[in-house]
This record gives C-alpha cells, sequence and structure tokens, in this order.
C-alpha cells in the first residue's frame, strides 16, 4: 500500500492520492498553523479511518447474513489528551441502520466488524484508545 501526498500552495493545503484508486482527498491543517478550511485535518481522517473500516465489515457481516440494509449513516466522535502529542483517549462509534435488520444481528455484526476485523480499530486500540461503540436500527 503506498499513498502521496503534494503541497497545493504555500499554507497546509495537500491533496491525497493512493495508488489503488483515482480519487483524491484534500487535507488542511489547523488555523494556527495556516490551515485555511480547504480539507480534512489528519486526526479527522483517522476517525473516518475507523468510521469507515468497520462500516464495510458490518455490511459485509450483514449482507452474509441476509439483512436487508437501505442505509447506514456512522458517526464517530473522540476524545484527546491535553498534551502533545494530542492523541485520542476514546472514541465513540454510533452506527445508523435503516431497513429489514434484526438488531440482534446487528450488534453481533458490529462488535465483529469493530473488534475483530477492523485493522484500524486493532492499531488505535493496541495504543491505548478505548474504542466504543452502539448499534442503531429504525
Amino acid at each position: 500500500m503506498k499513498v502521496q501526498l503534494k503541497l497545493e500552495n504555500e499554507a497546509v493545503h495537500f491533496l491525497g492520492h493512493s495508488d489503488t484508486t483515482k480519487a483524491t482527498v484534500p487535507i488542511d491543517g489547523s488555523p494556527d498553523i495556516g490551515g485555511q478550511a480547504l480539507g480534512v485535518r489528519p486526526m479527522e481522517l483517522v476517525l473516518m479511518a475507523v468510521g469507515s473500516c468497520s462500516a464495510l465489515d458490518l455490511l459485509s457481516i450483514l449482507r452474509k447474513q441476509r439483512q436487508e440494509v437501505t442505509d447506514l449513516q456512522i458517526e464517530v466522535d473522540s476524545e484527546r489528551v491535553d498534551a502533545i502529542p494530542a492523541v485520542f483517549s476514546s472514541i465513540h462509534i454510533i452506527f445508523r441502520l435503516k431497513g429489514e435488520i434484526n438488531l440482534e444481528k446487528a450488534k453481533k455484526a458490529a462488535e465483529l466488524a469493530v473488534k475483530k476485523y477492523c485493522s484500524v480499530h486493532d492499531m488505535l486500540a493496541a495504543g491505548g484508545v478505548d474504542i466504543t461503540y452502539e448499534v442503531n436500527v429504525a
């Protein structure tokens, strides 16, 4: 796996590229270091990574169980330590599912997705981040 980052202006705005896709990801720093809100901040990307990693596995498991998922929204909230580096101390993921879905199957699928299959979770948890989740089905 390989990515490239290219500085896009004289401030701190980058475009990220992956070798596996043609997509680009705009990345920017905080305003106190010259960021201009032109992209996602790096720590936000980490939250997006753990949310999407878990969600991809969750969808895969539910589909194999023949659960009809018509919508999935993920909210990821975090707390950071008050020190430098300001690493995450806790992360909470909320999976909001819609469709013909058995809640108990969804909860078990979420447990497997987050705690067994998501490599981003494992890297963060190994660093001491407390990661919790909840599942809502409508």
